[in-house]
């Protein structure tokens, strides 16, 4: 026991062979085997011997390096997930590099995006090798954040002069840290401003806008805009203002303005030629159950003008259920449309996330059982999907009618065909990077380049 040394829950691991500089790593005696990341897992055949080829994000919650390692295939093995699942995963060896020891460990390749650590440390590696003391943390040896980043300064572009401003509320959204962290791997400087810390003078020779403690805004080059619901109205003026100081805007104030207003959208949508769900709008209770009949009676679904990640949104079973609902929403002045419900869809719909007039990535959402919402914000569960070139196609134009350079589109399958649901101009991130893989984020921080004509 004396030579067995002393080794934290977390460690820093090296692979030199991977080119993998540092990856932090779980510790964890009661895993049989250790196990990274990893992506797009490609295996191939060269002289005798099968060998693959993996993507590894090495840094948790950054998806902008990719460091993309090969290795020889020792192994199949069948490993049987923390959720109970089964699956087959490939199993690699190679050194390990451990403070000061370097020792060949076997390492299977899974996908663990949505695992708080990007590596596993198994007791295979630490048998006669390091005894686990659960209340330490790098023991062997530890990397402050200036170290990481010179490690893997190889991955980041030198500063390009271009700066960038992610307009939210919450810094710590998923997606409002990927698109700074996107921005940043391709050399541009990039800014957080909370909309509510912003603020605008208005004048004809020399207009403003100022953040909290006085400081002009007035020399970024684009601006994203992550406007939630409940500040549209001053996170529009706000875009309105920058668009004026001729500072570009990934999706104007009007864009998202229209996406907005359910019912306008849905107006355009039918001016041209875009089909949705048979949608159905009144202002008096008298017609509630004319307006039933118009969308063919019920199941319906009952939507605010206003909701926002399935909130809002009711599903009435029965006629007399959605008179019911209807009428107590008009009797507080609530706005609603009614909406034929498609039941061939079984809770299921597509997410197209289009950007400058191309779908970039899309996937299905699975609502969960017993409720009729795909929302991942209700619980909605996203997979990766074949999308129709009539779909593709359906996702394009409704992303052009309302003239949003991002957008998320919402697409339902129903036996008439592709149907629009609706447009999101402020689309999450999260879910469609992990059911895809795809770096969404990098796909917009390339469109403000290409919009700024911007060659690194």
């Amino acid at each position: 026991m004396e030579d067995l040394t002393i080794i934290g829950s977390e460690e820093w691991c090296v692979f030199d062979t991977l080119g993998i500089p540092a990856i932090k790593a779980r510790v964890d005696s009661g895993a049989k085997t250790s196990s990274i990341q990893a992506a797009n897992i490609k295996t191939f055949i060269r002289g005798a011997q099968e060998l693959v080829r993996f993507e590894v994000n090495p840094i948790q919650d950054n998806r902008s390096i990719v460091i993309e390692c090969e290795a020889k295939i020792v192994d199949r093995r069948t490993v049987k997930s923390s959720t109970g699942i089964s699956e087959e995963r490939f199993v690699i060896k190679t050194p390990l590099t451990l403070g000061e020891n370097t020792f060949d460990v076997e390492l299977t390749l899974a996908n663990r995006d949505t695992m708080e650590f990007r590596m596993l440390l198994g007791r295979e590696a630490l048998s006669n090798r390091y005894i686990v003391n659960p209340a330490d943390s790098f023991n062997l040896q530890d990397f402050n954040s200036g170290e990481i980043s010179q490690k893997y300064s190889n991955y980041f572009k030198e500063k390009t002069g271009l700066k960038i401003a992610v307009l939210a509320s919450n810094p710590n959204l998923y997606s409002n840290k990927r698109l700074m962290e996107a921005g940043e791997a391709r050399g541009h400087e990039m800014v957080f401003l909370n909309v509510e810390h912003s603020y605008m003078k208005l004048d004809a020779n020399s207009p403003e806008i100022r953040y909290r403690g006085g400081n002009i805004l007035n020399e970024f080059d684009a601006i994203i805009p992550r406007i939630k619901p409940a500040v549209t109205f001053y996170g529009c003026a706000l875009i309105r203002q920058f668009d004026n100081l001729g500072v570009y805007c990934l999706n104007s104030a009007e864009a998202i303005t229209q996406s907005r207003d359910k019912l306008f959208a849905s107006q355009l949508f039918s001016k041209n030629d875009i089909h949705i769900p048979i949608t159905g709008f009144a202002k008096s209770p008298m017609d509630t159950k004319d307006l039933i009949r118009m969308v063919n009676g019920a199941p319906l679904i009952i939507k605010l003008l206003e909701s926002t990640q399935g909130k809002g949104v009711v599903l009435a079973e029965t006629n007399k259920a959605a008179e019911s609902v209807i009428n107590a929403f008009k009797s507080v002045q609530a706005n609603i449309l009614v909406q034929e419900f498609i039941k061939e869809a079984n809770g299921q719909d597509i997410r197209c996330f289009v950007v400058n007039g191309k779908v970039i990535a899309s996937m299905q959402r699975q609502a969960e059982k017993g409720e009729f919402r795909a929302n991942i914000h209700q619980g909605g569960k996203a997979s990766i999907v074949k999308i129709t070139a009539e779909e593709k196609k359906l996702a394009i134009k409704a992303a052009k009618v309302l003239n949003l350079a991002v957008a998320g589109v919402d697409i339902i399958r129903s036996n008439k065909g592709p149907l629009l649901l609706e447009v999101n101009s402020s689309p999450g991130l999260e879910g469609i990077e992990n059911a895809t893989g795809k770096d969404i984020a990098n796909g917009m921080i390339m469109a403000i380049e290409n919009k700024l004509k911007f060659v690194h």
